[in-house]
């Protein structure tokens, strides 16, 4: 894990090189689409949670719908010309994205689908109209860390292009800073939290796709523990009864309008002594707070890294999940 963290701006650079014409093009294609579906499991679907959510705060008119595979396999939602159908996989072998992206060839209107994965010679490449290639290269840890971040660049290159091509462009570089700024703070957060249990990972807008991640595929496959994402504006809804002292949250924040919500939690938590990590990207690097998941990935990596390591565990292993190791 520790090794492709430390991929990762390569990974993007490479991405950036080698796609951004097939990028632009398939960006152009999806102008003319009036109803886009976004389907992927895991930290896939955290990067589809990311850009709906992106979308929204952008005021798309488009509609729009976040789906894992098999729920759009079982529950396949109106499709007809005028829909977009963007599939995530990093490996191209996802069974549930795969079975989902042969139900949408399956309809009798026809449908634009647009395959995001690592592998140009997978399954998921095979079966789509266009296909973006993210040039992470080889991946074997569990916890996605290069594949996650190529991935988000995609979507958010595919809808934003025009108006942050220049910021987009930066990425690389504020990764490849963060990633030697970071480390030791986070190394020394998962000391302090070596006792956790888990936490309840809160956030708002583009950055709770990311707390998904974080809660999901971070914390529950990456350090065995529990971890569950929730809604900043869905903490007085359950979550303020729950916390107390010895329960431990994370709050992730870049800036966005809703993170006033957010802070209203955390100080509420602070305020009856439950115990809080916050992950700021603000603190870490001042960018454009809808680009929130690029700063704060880094840190929340090599927290995890560290935590796991505290815990004895192998972040980059499993005990039940096949991933497919391509």
């Amino acid at each position: 894990m520790r090794k492709e963290i430390l991929e990762q701006s390569e990974a993007l650079r490479k991405t950036i090189e080698l796609e951004s014409d097939k990028l632009r093009k398939v960006s152009h294609k999806l102008r003319k689409y009036k109803r886009f579906y976004f389907v992927g499991c895991g930290s896939s679907l955290s990067t589809l949670l990311t850009i709906n959510s992106l979308l929204d705060y952008l005021k798309s008119e488009n509609a729009k719908g976040v789906y894992t595979g098999f729920e759009f396999y079982y529950n396949t939602p109106y499709i007809d010309e005028e829909t977009a159908i963007i599939l995530c996989s990093q490996s191209g072998e996802t069974r549930d994205t795969i079975y989902a992206a042969r139900r949408a060839k399956q309809e009798d209107i026809y449908c634009y689908t647009v395959g995001i994965t690592n592998d140009e010679q997978s399954s998921l490449a095979s079966i789509v109209d266009d296909v973006i290639i993210t040039k992470a290269g080889k991946e074997q840890a569990i916890i996605a860390t290069k594949t996650y971040i190529t991935q988000l660049f995609v979507l958010y290159s595919l809808f934003l292009s025009e108006k942050f091509d220049r910021k987009l462009k930066e990425l690389p570089a504020i990764c490849q800073s963060l990633l030697t700024k970071v480390e030791e703070e986070c190394k020394r957060a998962a000391i302090k939290f070596r006792d956790t249990k888990g936490f309840y990972v809160i956030a708002s807008g583009v950055n709770y796709g990311l707390a998904y991640k974080v809660a999901m595929t971070m914390l529950m496959e990456g350090c065995y523990l529990h971890g569950c994402p929730v809604y900043a504006g869905e903490f007085r809804h359950g979550l303020i009864e729950k916390v107390e002292k010895g329960v431990d949250t994370m709050f992730l924040k870049s800036g966005l309008p809703s993170d006033e919500i957010t802070n209203k939690a955390l100080e509420f938590c602070e305020r009856i002594g439950a115990r809080t990590l916050v992950f700021d990207a603000d603190r870490y690097y001042k960018f454009d707070s809808i680009f929130g998941p690029f700063i704060l990935i880094i840190p929340l990596e090599w927290f995890i890294y560290y935590l796991a390591l505290e815990k004895g565990v192998d972040p980059a292993a499993t005990r039940h999940i096949g991933k497919v190791r391509y």
